[in-house]
């Protein structure tokens, strides 16, 4: 249990110092937002409760092919937003098409040979 709440503390440190970065820096906090900091800590906390290379492997793998489908928000909520859309509407518009182009991924990939 005292792990879990690490986790979550570490977790939440992070959000917290991006935000707190962006308020003067919003450049920097994007490029620190952008770090694959949890996805880093997460497979570091993963090999220590389960070392095993081949499961790594396939997570490690597994997450690029999950980030790409999240990229295009990123370029639709700032055109959104220019185009004077709310900022609620436009977060929730690229969450919305992030979750269809993960939909989209989970679907089409094995066809490709990913294991997703």
């Amino acid at each position: 249990m005292l792990s879990l709440v690490a986790k979550a503390l570490l977790s939440g440190a992070l959000i917290a110092a991006i935000s707190e970065i962006g308020k003067r820096l919003p450049t920097v906090a994007a490029l620190v937002a952008s770090l694959p900091l949890i996805s880093v800590l997460g497979m570091i906390l993963l090999w220590r409760a389960r070392p095993d290379a081949e499961n790594m492997a396939i997570h490690a793998e597994a997450t690029f092919w999950y980030v790409l489908p999240s990229l295009p928000m990123f370029l639709l909520i700032p055109a959104l937003l220019r185009s004077g859309v709310h900022f609620w509407i436009a977060l929730a518009l690229g969450c919305a098409l992030t979750v269809g182009l993960y939909l989209l991924m989970a679907q089409i990939g094995p066809r490709f040979g990913l294991k997703l």
